[in-house]
C-alpha cells in the first residue's frame, strides 16, 4: 500500500501554446529552493558553488532572500548539503513541490504580461536576470526576465492552472 498519492505535474497535459508572436509553455519541475539569510548575492553564488549548484539560477526574490533554480531534481542530500554550508548564515526551504515555473516568450511577450501586472517591463527597466515579486491579477508570482522576449514566471502551485489559463486566453487575443 502506498504512503502517499503519485506525484502529478501541476500542469501536467497542457500543451505548448504559440500563437502570432507568443510562446507559453510548462518549464519542467525541477527544483526551487527559498533561501533567507544575512548574506549577498556574491557571498550565496559562491556558496552554490560549493554545493555543486552553480548551474542553478539564482534570482532575487525580496530582502536578504532568493531563488535558486534548476530544471533538475535534487535529491534530500543535495540540499541538506547547501543547507549545511549555509549555517550559520542563511536557511533553504524546499519550494519545489509547492511552486510551478511558467515560460512566457516572443515579441508580444511583454505586452502580454502588462495587461496583468503594473512592473515596467521595458528592458531599460527590467533588463534580463532582473526578478520582482509582484501580482498578475489577483495571483502573487515571481516573474524574472530570461531574455530579452523571454519571461519566467514562478506561481504557488495551486494557482499555475489559474494563470495558465489567462495567459493563454491573453496570449490567444493579441
Amino acid at each position: 500500500m502506498r504512503d502517499r498519492p503519485a506525484h502529478r505535474p501541476a500542469l501536467a497535459g497542457k500543451a505548448v501554446f504559440e500563437g502570432s508572436g507568443i510562446r507559453l509553455e510548462t518549464l519542467p519541475e525541477g527544483h526551487l529552493l527559498h533561501v533567507m539569510g544575512s548574506i549577498d548575492t556574491k557571498i550565496l553564488a559562491g556558496y552554490l558553488s560549493a554545493a555543486d549548484l552553480a548551474e542553478s539560477s539564482l534570482r532575487p526574490a525580496g530582502f536578504r532572500q532568493w531563488f535558486v533554480v534548476g530544471d533538475d531534481k535534487l535529491a534530500p542530500a543535495r540540499i541538506a548539503a547547501l543547507s549545511s554550508i549555509l549555517q550559520g548564515n542563511a536557511f533553504v526551504s524546499d519550494q519545489s513541490h509547492g511552486r510551478v515555473r511558467i515560460g512566457l516568450s516572443g515579441p508580444l511577450a511583454a505586452e502580454t504580461l502588462a495587461k496583468g501586472t503594473a512592473v515596467d517591463l521595458d528592458p531599460s527597466v527590467f533588463p534580463e536576470g532582473h526578478s520582482v515579486v509582484t501580482l498578475f491579477g489577483h495571483v502573487s508570482l515571481h516573474l524574472t526576465r530570461t531574455g530579452l522576449e523571454r519571461f519566467e514566471l514562478t506561481v504557488l502551485r495551486s494557482y499555475a492552472e489559474h494563470l495558465h489559463e489567462e495567459l493563454e486566453h491573453l496570449a490567444a487575443a493579441a
